[in-house]
């Protein structure tokens, strides 16, 4: 039987001794040795030693420049804002005053609107140029500037200047006033207030519609109270076998007892306008002071109501008689 061995080789290391230490060397580049002796070379320690002893004129003058820029601008903005907060102030008062002026003269609320609105924002205007012009941007710069945009504001502000001309047109023409119930388009309610971009109209149910003045000008729209007296239709309807006669005196002291309801310059009318598929239709037409209008819409229904009730008067209701045949 063979049996095979295995035998190491010794392999000689080379152990350092005290007497001969390992010494590495990292010799750089001559190039690189070149350009640290110049970088180093051309260092100046009596600058780096001005900056940071404060010594160095240029930093130091340009520290005393910034200051003195500070303390000669300082006193001119606090100026700029004085005049920029009495003016706003001086304005709301002068407002105050010129409405005050244009009620004892009974101005048109619409017109008095108009006017206060329109001197507010030219006011502010003057005072801002005011005070840009005391912080060193001078009045002329100023309107040059705004001249050079005009077309570009003016195609931007498209809308809103005609908005302002068309509230110009308004108080022109005086569709409408303060106090009228209007309606344009998707809109009605009582006008409140006139601006000059806006109109403020209130509805019924107390809010606020905003509308610019170009539909108000432009589009047609309704003034339910220009004119003092204006007429209510109402439709009464009773069941066809009535006696129409006897339908028409009922309505008719329904009118007769309602002292809100003019008898000259016009009568109000009871007539049969329509023969319907169960009932048969009176109009009624009312004259009415524009102010006594919405009282007198309110009661009127109610008080038929009652007057037929009373009377025996059928009230028609939508029925459909179905006939059943036999086969």
């Amino acid at each position: 039987m063979l049996i095979a061995t295995a035998q190491t080789a010794e392999i000689p290391v080379a152990v350092p001794t005290a007497e001969k230490p390992i010494v590495v060397q990292n010799l750089p580049s001559d190039s690189l040795q070149t350009a640290i002796k110049d970088s180093l070379s051309n260092i100046n320690i009596d600058q780096i030693k001005g900056i940071v002893t404060g010594e160095n004129t240029l930093v130091t003058d340009a520290l005393k420049s910034l200051i003195d820029m500070a303390i000669d601008f300082a006193p001119k903005l606090l100026v700029c804002i004085l005049i920029l907060w009495i003016g706003f102030k001086l304005i709301k008062i002068l407002k105050k005053t010129i409405t005050k002026l244009l009620d004892k003269r009974n101005v048109e609320a619409s017109l008095k609107t108009f006017l206060t609105s329109f001197t507010d924002v030219i006011l502010k205007i003057l005072i801002v140029i005011m005070a840009m012009d005391v912080i060193g941007i001078k009045a002329t710069s100023f309107i040059a500037i705004l001249g050079a945009m005009g077309l570009a504001i003016g195609m931007a502000l498209q809308g809103t200047l005609q908005n302002f001309a068309g509230g110009v047109i308004i108080l022109l023409l005086k569709p409408f006033k303060v106090g009228d119930y209007i309606e344009c388009g998707a809109y009605k309610g009582y006008v409140r207030e006139m601006r000059i971009f806006h109109t403020l109209i209130q509805p019924f149910n107390g809010r606020i519609i905003i509308v610019p003045n170009s539909e108000l000008a432009t589009k047609s729209l309704i003034n339910h109270t220009h004119e003092p007296i204006i007429r209510l239709d109402v439709v009464a309807s009773v069941a066809y076998g009535t006696d129409l006669g006897k339908a028409k005196e009922i309505l008719q002291s329904v009118i007769d007892a309602d002292t809100r309801i003019l008898k000259e310059p016009k009568a109000p009318k009871i007539v049969v306008t329509e023969l319907g598929n169960s009932s048969v239709d009176f109009t009624l037409w009312m004259w009415t002071k524009t102010e006594d209008y919405w009282g007198v819409w309110e009661n009127i229904r109610e008080n038929i109501y009652n007057a037929f009730n009373s009377n025996g008067i059928e009230i028609p209701f939508p029925q459909m008689d179905v006939h059943v045949k036999n086969n």
